[in-house]
């Protein structure tokens, strides 16, 4: 290079001469670069500059002020990010249930026109033969029906010792009070209720059986002792009294929850049930609920409502567990614990009368749905000891 050569004009010269397209593009588009930011383009590529105007600090200085600005518009970008999804994620949990549900039942809606020829809310005559000759049932319940004969799910297997498949709905089928046959649409309800109680029921006995492991254990670890106080306060046991959580950590008789599912819902058909998962009848007096249609007067509760019907099976389980008018229940349920004697709806039942203020009148009922649909025979069901991934959520 000349030596009278300006030292910008030698940048220049050097950004021809290592073919810097970059500064060839500014230069056509007639754009005026600083010294400084000819001196950062030909940094970035690696080319040594004259020595006479290499100003470290300068460079150093305008490297640091775009790294800052592209650090603070990642690091805004991120918190926005968080605080969108922490908004919208209740919304997004009770999409992805429907999605589930809706998903499954579209491909078996496919598969079922596919293989009947016939239109979606209507039934062909074979079809209608087997349900007992019912006319038309609606798209949620025929699609309920079809997913259970294709799983093969039995219940007249499971009353004589089958393992019940693990299929889990996150609503009932809005249309499932269409069913003419009374005998069909009690047994279609009892197939959607039945695992969600052993499902609840299998996670109460696996805490009942790491409470009794670290009971026979002398010493304990942290762990555990941090374990133990979370179900004291998890089942409302005052002063760690160890005797009283043994009492309240035991299943529900599976009969017992049916039939009371079947009473407070009229067999998955009521209102609470449809909108609100509400399968229990449990009231409430936050603004998380469903407000009834006739109330006598001075009542201001509504019904408890849940975002899927999982969520009713647990919180009835938590409030026989736990409230002090099933202080008899359980007591008893603990009298047979101890000897060794098979846990039957039909002992327990006599234990509800708070349950209802009809008080022995509600239980009459609930035995004579126990007994006339025969529910004890699933008293003793177990799910089938599928991985947590092979379950199926709809």
């Amino acid at each position: 290079m000349k030596k009278n050569t300006s030292y910008r004009d030698q940048l220049f010269e050097l950004s021809k001469l290592y073919k810097i397209d970059e500064i060839k593009d500014y230069i056509r588009s007639k754009k005026n670069l600083t010294t400084a930011q000819v001196e950062l383009i030909l940094l970035k590529n690696k080319i040594r500059l004259p020595e006479q105007g290499y100003n470290k600090k300068r460079i150093t200085a305008i490297k640091f002020r775009e790294q800052v600005f592209t650090n603070l518009v990642i690091t805004i970008c991120f918190i926005t990010f968080v605080i969108s999804l922490i908004s919208v994620r209740p919304h997004i949990k009770n999409v992805t249930n429907e999605i589930k549900f809706s998903y499954v039942a579209q491909n078996y809606k496919t598969n079922f026109s596919d293989n009947n020829n016939f239109p979606d809310t209507t039934i062909n005559k074979k079809k209608s033969k087997d349900l007992n000759n019912n006319e038309i049932i609606s798209l949620d319940t025929q699609i309920t029906l079809n997913l259970f004969d294709n799983l093969k799910y039995d219940l007249d297997g499971i009353r004589k010792g089958a393992e019940v498949k693990p299929i889990y709905l996150s609503r009932l089928p809005r249309d499932l009070g269409k069913i003419k046959s009374t005998k069909e649409k009690k047994e279609v309800f009892i197939k959607i209720v039945l695992p969600l109680v052993l499902e609840e029921n299998k996670k109460i006995m696996e805490d009942r059986i790491k409470l009794f492991k670290i009971l026979s254990k002398q010493v304990n670890s942290m762990g555990e002792k941090r374990w133990l106080k979370k179900k004291f306060k998890e089942y409302d046991v005052k002063n760690e009294d160890i005797t009283e959580l043994k009492l309240r950590i035991d299943t529900i008789p599976t009969s017992i929850a049916i039939a009371q599912a079947a009473k407070e819902s009229g067999w998955g058909t009521s209102r609470f049930a449809l909108e609100g998962n509400a399968m229990f009848g449990q009231w409430t007096w936050g603004k998380d609920g469903i407000e009834p249609n006739q109330k006598t007067k001075g009542q201001s509760h509504k019904v408890l409502k849940f975002p899927i019907l999982l969520s009713s099976v647990k919180a009835y389980q938590k409030n026989l567990n736990t409230h002090k008018s099933y202080t008899q229940f359980r007591v008893n349920r603990g009298k047979l614990r101890d000897k060794d004697k098979n846990i039957s709806g039909l002992d327990l039942v006599i234990y509800l009368e708070s349950y209802a203020a009809t008080g022995k009148d509600y239980v009459e009922t609930l035995k004579k749905i126990i007994q006339q649909n025969s529910l004890t025979d699933f008293d003793n069901s177990t799910l089938i000891n599928f991985n947590k991934s092979s379950s199926f959520n709809l």
